[in-house]
C-alpha cells in the first residue's frame, strides 16, 4: 500500500498531526493525497496519564480515554485518513526515492514519513540508528532518547514530532509539535505557500 504521508504512532503528537492533515481534505493540494497512521498506542505515555492543566480538556480527563476518543474523532471527522491498527513498525528504509516502512504484518511505501513515538528505550525501528541521540530536555537519570532533527525534519521527507523530536513530555507541547509538522507538510504540498487550517463558524 502506498501513501503520500504515513504517520507512525497513535499518541498525542501522531493523532494531532493526523487530525490537522485530515482537516485539510478539501484543499485542492490535498484532495488526491493518501494519508495513513499506524496506530501504535501500547507504549503511549497517555496510558496512565490524567490531565488537569490542558486547555479545552475537562479536569481529570484520562489519557487512556483520549487514546480511544482520539481514534474515534479521527475516523468520524476525517475518514480519508487510513487508520492501521495492531501493527508495529520494524524498519524504515529509503526505497526508490521514497520510504519503505515494514511492520510485523505488512510493507508500506510512503513519500513522507512522520515518526511520532515516545522517547523511551529501547527504540526498535531499524534504519534510524544514525539519528538517535540523548534527549536534551529530559532528566539524565531517565535515559531518554530523541531523533536528531532540525525543526522536526530528520532528513528530506522524514519528520519526527512529540518527545522523540526532543520536546518535553507535556500534552500541549506534544500536540503542538504534531500540528506543526502537519502544517509543514501541507505547506510543502502547497508549493511552499504557508498553510494553516482552521474551521470557522
Amino acid at each position: 500500500m502506498n501513501f503520500d504521508a504515513l504517520i507512525i504512532g497513535g499518541g498525542v503528537s501522531g493523532l494531532q498531526c493526523a487530525l490537522v492533515l485530515g482537516s485539510a481534505k478539501k484543499k485542492p493540494f490535498v484532495i488526491d493525497k493518501k494519508i495513513g497512521i499506524i496506530m501504535h498506542q501500547k507504549t503511549s505515555h497517555l496510558q496512565n496519564a490524567m490531565f488537569n492543566n490542558v486547555l479545552g480538556l475537562s479536569p481529570k480527563t484520562l489519557g487512556a480515554d483520549i487514546l480511544v476518543d482520539g481514534k474515534e474523532q479521527l475516523s468520524t471527522l476525517y475518514p480519508n485518513i487510513s487508520q492501521i491498527d495492531n501493527e508495529k513498525v520494524l524498519s524504515i528504509d529509503v526505497f526508490n526515492n521514497e520510504y519503505k516502512v515494514v511492520t510485523n504484518k505488512c510493507t508500506y511505501q510512503a513519500k513522507i514519513v512522520i515518526v511520532a513515538l515516545n522517547y523511551s528505550k529501547p527504540f526498535t525501528i531499524d534504519g534510524l540508528d544514525d539519528f538517535i541521540e540523548p534527549h536534551k530536555k529530559a532528566n539524565l537519570e531517565k535515559d531518554r532518547i530523541q531523533l536528531r532533527n532540525k525543526d522536526h525534519l530528520i532528513k528530506k521527507d522524514l519528520y519526527c514530532c512529540g518527545t522523540i523530536a526532543g520536546l518535553r513530555s507535556q500534552f500541549a507541547i506534544a500536540a503542538g509539535s504534531g500540528a506543526s509538522v502537519a502544517t509543514d507538510i501541507l505547506t510543502l504540498w502547497n508549493n511552499g505557500n504557508h498553510v494553516k487550517i482552521h474551521d470557522k463558524i
